[in-house]
């Protein structure tokens, strides 16, 4: 009776985790979807302790509580554009779990109780576990932009790195076929792995970051099944295979929006193999305007598309582009927002701060949506993006961001750069889109100069 109600535990919780995976596929249900998966988790963590039969529940107790704890700090403290590095500490922090709970596992294994399927999956969880967590930690540094990784450079790296993925996986087969010294080759094979995600991230551009934060989601997943392998849960096995599958399948879309191939990011192949135009070059015929002559332009306009991008979010403009687009409708304007797929620094995250602030999910445009109706479009205005509307991409073979699809904003009638400066974005790069005939530049923080522009809209 005991593990039937246990097995039926499991089962519920991995329901609850499928029906909320599936609720956080559209925003209106991404709320309930995640309470959901929460609800879940938590009722797998009860089924496993009682499972288990553990002894002292003090222990386990006091470290839900300090978890607790923090993510509650963090999910309310950290801001939304630390989102993405936050995302990536927590796939860090699964990857690291997983290492440690095989690793663990295996000192209360007799020799002859270490099997070759047992070993296999935990020469997956060292290996996948060590990575995740090494690769998002430093994905997460370099999110930050913190000074040391910038300037951290390994010669030969591509040697190393396959050098050091050649021993990791020679390690794993050692470990199945010498169950005996099973403990000191699983070690070994986390620091290894740990050295290899290091490195591997490292040598990866930061406009391929939310590339990145997809794949360390997947393998975060895949280590937890494995650890469910090594463990015989069967709540885990089903939770690391959802996240894994659906990490992997946000890879590659996030992969085809970016026109890369998923090596050609991990191996770094995506630096630029010529010398492109300088800034001076480029930024000579740039034109700037001001909120009074914006507010007139979008006076004389019927419809508005709104290109959002990282600058958005660093600026906290969300709520006066609310404000903005109220103000435009309640005139009979019709405005729309273009979201690249990979815009910001993790997946979605454009998609999340416009629904924060209540904008009407209809109004939120993909891609290949508002590129076939851009040459209708009067004023599209770009807010802090860069990257993802620079037309390099189609012109220069050599650009870092060669060949990635972008939103063909300069097919608008006319268009509205608001930035801080000229500075490039994650590719580094100059945008030519900036000095494009039909640009005007509104240079300053976007939060004011939105707030700038709702002010003379309401003065006129």
């Amino acid at each position: 009776m005991r593990e039937a109600f246990i097995e039926f535990a499991y089962l519920v919780a991995s329901v609850l985790f499928i029906v909320g995976l599936k609720g956080l596929t559209h925003p209106r249900t991404a709320v309930r979807g995640n309470i959901m998966s929460a609800v879940g988790m938590a009722i797998a963590m009860m089924a496993t302790m009682f499972d288990r039969e553990v002894a002292g529940y003090t222990l386990i107790i006091f470290g839900i509580l300090i978890g607790a704890g923090i993510g509650a700090f963090l999910a309310r403290s950290v801001r939304m554009t630390a989102m993405p590095q936050m995302v990536a500490l927590l796939n860090g922090l699964g990857g690291g779990a997983s290492l440690l709970v095989a690793g663990a596992y295996l000192f209360t294994l007799d020799p002859s109780e270490r099997t070759a399927a047992v070993l296999t999956a935990m020469a997956a969880s060292g290996l996948i576990g060590g990575l995740a967590l090494s690769g998002s930690l430093v994905a997460c540094a370099k999110l930050e932009e913190l000074e040391f990784i910038e300037q951290w450079d390994v010669p030969q790296q591509q040697l190393v790195n396959a050098g050091l993925g050649a021993l990791c996986l020679l390690l794993c087969v050692l470990l199945v076929f010498y169950p005996k010294s099973a403990v000191s080759l699983y070690w070994l094979l986390g620091l290894l792995s740990l050295a290899l995600g290091m490195l591997l991230v490292n040598r990866i551009g930061g406009a391929d970051m939310p590339v990145v934060i997809a794949m360390l989601n997947a393998l975060s997943g895949l280590a937890a099944a494995a650890t469910g392998f090594v463990i015989r849960n069967d709540a885990l096995i089903i939770a690391g295979a959802l996240v894994g599958a659906t990490g992997w399948m946000l890879t590659r879309i996030m992969c085809r929006a970016m026109n890369r191939s998923l090596p050609a990011v991990l191996f770094g192949t995506l630096h630029s193999s010529g010398r492109g135009a300088s800034a001076d070059d480029v930024y000579a015929n740039v034109r700037s305007t001001s909120a009074e002559e914006v507010a007139m332009m979008l006076e004389g306009a019927s419809r508005v598309a709104i290109v959002p991008g990282y600058g958005m979010a660093v600026a906290q403009a969300q709520r006066a582009v609310r404000d903005l687009t109220n103000v435009l409708t309640s005139r009979g304007v019709n405005v729309e927002f273009g979201i690249h797929p990979v815009a910001g620094r993790m997946p979605g995250h454009m998609n999340v701060l416009l629904a924060e602030v209540d904008i009407a999910y209809d109004r939120l445009k993909e891609m290949d949506e508002i590129n076939s109706e851009m040459d209708q479009i009067d004023v599209a205005i770009v807010l802090g993006a860069n990257d993802v509307v620079n037309p390099v991409a189609r012109t220069d073979p050599n650009s870092p961001i060669a060949g990635m699809p972008i939103i063909d904003v300069e097919k608008a009638r006319s268009v509205v750069v608001i930035k801080r400066s000229l500075s490039p974005g994650m590719a580094g790069i100059p945008n030519p889109l900036f000095a494009a005939s039909k640009t005007l530049m509104l240079f300053g923080d976007g939060k004011q100069v939105v707030l700038k522009i709702i002010k003379a809209l309401q003065k006129a």
